[in-house]
């Protein structure tokens, strides 16, 4: 599993998605910035990013994700 394959995965099924993805072993962190999650709580974002991820989840070839989520607005105030 490679960092592009996963970017890949979730930007093609969240809108206007920017990702950056480490690997460790079978653990992901990611940072998600995406319109999309304008108004959506931090529940509801982080269950938007986990169902793009389901499939492997399921299939073990990941296990754990640490994942921070922005909107455009919120990652430029972080920069």
């Amino acid at each position: 599993m490679q960092p592009e394959q996963i970017q890949a995965q979730i930007e093609s099924q969240i809108p206007d998605s920017q990702v950056q993805v480490g690997i460790e072993g079978s653990h992901i962190s990611l940072i998600v910035v995406s319109p999309a999650f304008e108004g959506l709580s931090s529940v509801k974002r982080q269950q938007t990013v986990y169902a793009t991820l389901a499939d492997r989840i399921a299939d073990g070839s990941i296990h754990a994700v640490h994942m921070k989520t922005f909107t455009p607005q919120e990652w430029q105030q972080q920069q």
